[in-house]
């Protein structure tokens, strides 16, 4: 167990790294923006989701030097030439898409409609050609699309973070879009012992640090012929496989405690 660090040495850790990150996003936002509407697409697409696997890697780089958290995200290594594939995570918090992503650098992500519109993230999001959920038939088949040209698609099968430990029932998108591209589903088990922005978690709130995060990879699902039976399929191994996680947050550990 690492040695918690002082309490004014995590605000120094918190303010810093968000205040990096968000300087970082907004120095490549005017970039971003002109290069939208200049680059063809496909070079547009590949830039941009080359910086922001670049950013995404040097803001977990800094948390790591100051001594904020310990990654251990290696396993995801093995992704990157394995060609078109779903990647499917459990949803514990905020950084699951970044952790991901600063590992692989050609992943189209599906995210909320309303970060396009976001100062920070949006005009690298538009560069990068990320896929919006707002219209579920159109997410779709841009998703199909993404997996055809070679991309890996990031989808959180859960639909938010999760609030239901171990993990929340899951939705339909990734089982309809795997069966609709005839592409495998990649499981990806993250673990980590802290509720650091989970769900309800406010953005400046102080967490006890350092705070370990480990991200493994799962089994590879076949696509599915039935989306309702994925779904329970999915769901009940992600429980098995976060019931043996080295690392359980507070918030899940209590609710296990208190279903027991």
């Amino acid at each position: 167990m690492s040695r918690r660090l002082p309490a004014f040495y995590e605000y120094v850790c918190l303010y810093l790294g968000l205040g990096t990150l968000g300087l970082m996003c907004l120095s490549w936002l005017p970039f971003a923006v002109v290069l939208h509407v200049v680059l063809p697409e496909a070079a547009g697409r590949r830039l941009g989701r080359r910086v922001i696997t670049a950013v995404f890697r040097l803001y977990l780089n800094i948390l790591t030097l100051l001594g904020a958290c310990r990654f251990d995200l290696s396993e995801l290594d093995e992704l990157r030439d394995a060609g078109p594939l779903i990647l499917a995570p459990n949803h514990p918090c905020l950084l699951d898409a970044v952790m991901v992503i600063s590992r692989l650098p050609d992943v189209a992500c599906i995210m909320k409609a309303s970060l396009l519109r976001n100062i920070f993230l949006g005009g690298g999001a538009r560069l990068a050609r990320y896929i919006p959920n707002g219209r579920p038939l159109e997410m779709v088949y841009a998703s199909c699309d993404a997996l055809r040209a070679g991309s890996q698609l990031l989808i959180f099968p859960e639909g938010t973070r999760t609030v239901r430990p171990p993990v929340n029932p899951i939705m339909p998108s990734a089982a309809l879009i795997a069966r609709r591209a005839k592409v495998p589903v990649q499981a990806i088990i993250i673990e980590t012992d802290s509720d650091y922005l989970s769900k309800g978690w406010p953005l400046f709130r102080r967490p006890p640090m350092p705070i370990h995060y480990r991200v493994r990879l799962g089994r590879r699902f076949d696509p599915p012929r039935d989306a309702t039976a994925f779904g329970a399929e999915l769901e009940s191994y992600f429980a098995d496989e976060l019931a043996h996680a080295r690392y359980t947050p507070p918030f899940a550990a209590s609710a296990e405690r208190r279903a027991a």
